[in-house]
């Protein structure tokens, strides 16, 4: 008669994955110890381990074998011609949210850190961002102007009186 164990398999994956995760932390910790790496990118991975961004592993890899974080591989489609579609891009992908999102906003922060006019392109960022969060949430922004235009229709009311 054969014996069946249903866990040994489930156990023996969530330590592979336990043993990979902390595999991974010590590679970054030890990047993040380098002072031959560039600051920024030491800054990136610290923020990228504080967060569990599934990027992680792709940027400490580059981190050992370059000495930089490149962050110009993720992808943002063909869409993105100019500084400002860029930006649109990232702030779109940062609004979705979900995998691409934090990476998203390594690389809106850098591309304002090393532009020639940083005001300028944060504005765009800025306009960009709330234009595509109202459009994902439209009702939510009509019904905070409704309740804010019926605040201040009562309070002319009672001062009226």
């Amino acid at each position: 008669m054969a014996s069946h164990s249903s866990s040994t398999p489930h156990v023996n994956r969530t330590s592979r994955t336990n043993t990979i995760v902390n595999a991974l932390k010590e590679r970054a910790l030890a990047v993040l110890n380098d002072t031959s790496i560039d600051p920024q990118s030491r800054a990136i991975i610290r923020y990228a381990m504080e967060i569990n961004d599934p990027w992680l592993a792709e940027w400490v890899r580059q981190a050992d074998s370059d000495g930089t974080v490149d962050l110009s591989e993720i992808p943002l489609g063909d869409e993105a011609d100019s500084t400002e579609d860029r930006i649109k891009v990232l702030i779109d992908k940062i609004c979705r949210s979900g995998e691409e999102a934090t990476a998203a906003l390594a690389v809106l922060m850098a591309t304002l850190e090393n532009a020639t006019h940083p005001n300028a392109l944060a504005s765009i960022a800025k306009r960009a961002a709330f234009t595509r969060c109202v459009e994902l949430n439209v009702y939510g922004v009509v019904d905070a102007q409704i309740a804010a235009l019926e605040g201040e229709l009562f309070a002319l009311d009672v001062l009226a009186r």
